[in-house]
């Protein structure tokens, strides 16, 4: 397994990490992700570790804490061998203060997550999104003294606009607190957007990326072909919601190209599309997901071996996202 730095700090981290969106299952939004329990949680953990890949990343808003909770229990006896990530800013309950990112919110769910995981740290803890509601300074005030304390390790942010990710690190800057190391951002195939705004940005600031959703929901996965009805998986069962629109023929082309590439390479449709992501500037660590053993065994299979200089070129061109201003009118 390949190991690289996290972003702007002295970690080393698996080039893949799992993703446990798919744990507990116990809502309807997250029952099409997956339902994977205890049992299953601890088999999929188990491969992962026997091949390399010792970071597990998670959120204390899958399944409303189940996740973390069945996390927690699997990693009893393994936490030592291990690298744990998790996040907050999204809605935890009712009450008005259960979300965002105020010292209010941090504060509890920082220590409401590190309970369900049975643990005294987290290595790294992101914000989940952007809470324009309070201060920045307040949200970074807030993780400096959580890793003054011991209980968070490292900081990143997640989904945050260029702009929001920019000005974050120049108050840490000017106030001297600590900043965040790591984005973890959608990027596949059939989303590329990330490189307009947040891949120059990232890179000018010497931070990394961390990929979440490499297969575009599921659409990269070989189960979506032009005259076939879908497959069970993620997408039939409705998985999909929330995510960006692609065109029917848009996607249907790629994946074609994808199958010949696999064909050719001896690989799987998804295993081209995540080594793809690998070679990618700013890539520091991929976030795979698997609602069964098999499914874990092929992303594993991603890594390992790589794409031939010919095969990223024609995915590039097929892929390329269409420029937004002002990056048409380019440098003078």
């Amino acid at each position: 397994m390949e190991y690289r730095k996290l972003g702007n700090s002295g970690l080393k981290v698996p080039v893949l990490s799992l993703g446990t969106g798919t744990f507990g299952g116990t809502d309807e939004f997250f029952k099409r992700w997956g339902q994977t329990d205890v049992k299953e949680a601890s088999r999929l953990i188990d491969i992962c570790l026997e091949n390399g890949v010792n970071f597990f990343d998670t959120a204390n808003v899958y399944s409303q804490g189940v996740s973390e909770e069945i996390l927690g229990q699997v990693l009893k006896g393994k936490r030592n061998e291990t690298i744990v990530s998790t996040k907050g800013t999204y809605t935890m309950g009712t009450g008005v203060n259960e979300r965002g990112g105020s010292r209010f919110h941090i504060t509890n769910a920082i220590n409401d997550s590190l309970k369900r995981l049975k643990t005294d740290y987290v290595d790294i803890y992101f914000m989940h999104g952007f809470d324009s509601s309070t201060p920045i300074e307040e949200t970074l005030r807030t993780l400096d003294d959580l890793v003054s304390s011991g209980k968070v390790r490292y900081i990143g942010c997640s989904n945050f606009a260029a702009w929001q990710l920019m000005k974050s690190l120049s108050i840490s800057e000017k106030y001297n607190f600590e900043k965040y190391v790591i984005y973890q951002g959608y990027y596949s195939l059939i989303g590329r957007d990330y490189e307009q705004e947040l891949m120059p940005l990232i890179k000018d600031q010497g931070m990394g990326l961390m990929v979440w959703s490499p297969l575009g929901w599921g659409r990269l996965t070989g189960k979506i072909r032009r005259n076939q009805p879908i497959a069970d998986g993620r997408i039939q069962s409705g998985g999909a919601v929330g995510s960006p629109p692609v065109e029917d023929e848009e996607l249907y082309m790629l994946v074609d190209v994808l199958e010949r590439i696999a064909n050719e390479t001896g690989k799987t449709i998804s295993q081209v599309a995540i080594n793809w992501l690998v070679q990618q500037d700013t890539v520091s660590n991929i976030v795979i997901g698997a609602r069964n053993e098999q499914q874990l065994i092929e992303n594993l299979g991603s890594v390992g071996w790589s794409l031939s200089e010919a095969n990223l070129a024609e995915l590039n061109a097929i892929t390329a996202p269409k420029l937004i201003y002002p990056h048409w009118v380019g440098d003078r």
